[in-house]
């Protein structure tokens, strides 16, 4: 389990990262062209985009944060199991919520063929599925992070052992 978290951990936070970066640039460019254009379906289209650009920055500073921490001061309290159930319960909430209010208002998801209510429907149907798929990872690392904190708890290690043993 050790070798799973020294090799997965930087693997999991770096898709992470990316695919946060990624969700963040589609929708920078979607408050962009809202601002400018004026062209949003309603105020509340408008605000989902922007939770989520928020919500792909803070991914971004704090998985790079954690991934950081992780490769350089491993055994410190911020690398723990706790520090990370911490962290990760916060960001899946953040997801899962922005994630559900984009589908909730494209509708589940957009037939660009058939559609001309939303403008850049290719783009919001792209902040859709990348939302959902950053949530997905994000469910498996808190799954893992779980694992490892229940392994470390019986070991007597606590909450606050490290995600894997030196």
């Amino acid at each position: 389990m050790d070798a799973i978290f020294r090799r997965g951990h930087p693997i999991m936070f770096g898709a992470l990262i990316l695919f946060s970066i990624i969700e963040m640039c589609i929708a920078a460019w979607l408050t962009s062209r809202y601002n400018t254009r004026h062209n949003s379906l309603n105020s509340g289209l408008r605000a989902r985009v922007r939770y989520l650009l928020f919500t792909s920055i803070w991914s971004i500073i704090f998985c790079s944060g954690y991934l950081v921490i992780f490769l350089v001061a491993a055994g410190s309290v911020l690398a723990g199991v706790a520090s990370h159930f911490l962290f990760l319960t916060v960001t899946w909430i953040l997801w899962l919520a922005g994630a559900a209010a984009i589908t909730q208002t494209l509708g589940g998801a957009l037939n660009c063929g058939t559609q001309d209510i939303f403008v850049y429907c290719g783009q919001l149907n792209a902040l859709e599925g990348f939302a959902w798929l950053i949530w997905v990872l994000l469910t498996f690392a808190l799954i893992a992070v779980l694992i490892r904190g229940i392994k470390s708890a019986k070991n007597g290690d606590g909450y606050s052992g490290a995600l894997y043993d030196a």
